[in-house]
C-alpha cells in the first residue's frame, strides 16, 4: 500500500482517510451544502486534517463536498453494500492552481475531448502531491509541467483558498467511485500581466499521460489566450470545471493544449458569470 497522503485526527487519534468515507462526513459534516472548516497540518508529502485545533495546525480551511458525493451516500448505506469497492486504497490529495495576473485575470486549461472522464471543459491547472512534496512546490511543479510557465521566486504571493472532496464517478447511480481526491485549491497572485504571463506560456507535445504512474498533461494544439467573450459556449449559470451535475477534480486534469485567461472570480461576480 503506498503511503498515506491524507490522515484524519480522529478521537486524538490520527488515521489514514479511508478510500470508502467521505472525507467531509468523518470530520463532521451535517446535512446541507457546507462549507466546513477543518484545521489542517501541511506536511512534507502529506496533508493532516480535523475538525478540532490540534498541535501542529498551521490552517483552517473551508471544506465542501457536492450534495450528491458518492461517499456521502455510501456513509447511509449498511456496510456489506461496500463489499465491491478496494478496502486498501487512501484518499489522493492534488493541488489547484488558481493563477491570478497582476491585472485581475486567471489562467484555465481544457481537457482533451477524447478523455472519457469530463472531456473538453475548462480547470485550473493542477494535479498530484507526489511524496515528501509541500503544497506550494506541488502547485509551482504543475504550471510547469502543464503550462511551461515558471514564476519568479520574488513575483508572486500565494493563499490558500480551501478544500474540496471529489469523486469519480460522482454519483453512485452511475456506479462505485473509481477515484476519491481531496483537492487544495490555492490561490498564486502574480505580478506579472495577463500578456507578460501568455508570452512565456510554453505546451509541451511530448508530455506523456502516464509517467512512472503519476497522471501527466498530454497536449495536442498550440496555446492560445481567451476572453470570457471569446466562448460562445460560456453559460452564466454554470462555473468553471463543471459539467451540468458533474464536478471535475483538477487532480485528473489533462490539457488540449489550449489555455486561457479569463476575468478573476471577483470580475466574474459582478457581471453575473458566477
Amino acid at each position: 500500500m503506498a503511503a498515506a497522503r491524507l490522515l484524519l485526527r480522529l478521537a486524538g487519534r490520527l488515521e489514514s482517510a479511508n478510500f470508502l468515507q467521505s472525507v467531509c462526513g468523518l470530520l463532521g459534516a451535517e446535512q446541507g451544502p457546507g462549507p466546513w472548516q477543518a484545521h489542517c497540518s501541511l506536511e512534507r508529502g502529506r496533508l493532516v486534517l480535523s475538525s478540532h485545533s490540534f498541535p501542529g495546525a498551521s490552517e483552517r480551511l473551508p471544506i465542501q463536498r457536492p450534495p450528491f458525493c458518492p461517499f456521502a451516500a455510501l456513509d447511509q448505506q449498511p456496510g456489506g453494500s461496500r463489499t465491491e469497492l478496494t478496502t486498501t486504497r487512501g484518499v489522493d490529495v492534488a493541488v489547484a492552481v488558481i493563477l491570478q495576473s497582476s491585472d485581475q485575470t486567471v489562467l484555465l486549461t481544457r481537457r482533451t475531448c477524447t478523455l472519457p472522464i469530463s472531456p473538453n471543459i475548462w480547470v485550473p491547472p493542477g494535479g498530484h502531491m507526489e511524496l515528501d512534496e509541500e503544497i506550494l512546490e506541488c502547485g509551482l511543479r504543475e504550471l510547469q509541467e502543464e503550462c511551461g510557465l515558471q514564476l519568479p521566486q520574488d513575483q508572486f504571493s500565494c493563499v490558500l483558498l480551501g478544500l474540496w472532496e471529489s469523486a469519480y464517478p460522482p454519483r453512485l447511480s452511475w456506479g462505485f467511485p473509481k477515484y476519491h481526491h481531496l483537492v487544495l485549491y490555492m490561490l498564486v497572485i502574480s505580478q506579472e500581466s495577463q500578456q507578460q504571463l501568455q508570452a512565456r506560456i510554453q505546451i509541451n507535445p511530448n508530455e506523456c499521460n502516464r509517467t512512472e504512474g503519476r497522471r501527466r498533461s498530454p497536449t495536442s494544439a498550440p496555446a492560445r489566450v481567451h476572453t470570457p467573450a471569446d466562448n460562445p459556449n460560456r453559460s452564466g449559470g454554470q462555473r468553471t470545471g463543471q459539467r451540468g451535475d458533474q464536478v471535475c477534480s483538477p487532480a485528473l486534469a489533462a490539457t488540449s493544449g489550449e489555455v486561457k485567461f479569463t476575468g478573476s472570480p471577483d470580475q466574474q461576480r459582478k457581471d453575473g458569470s458566477l
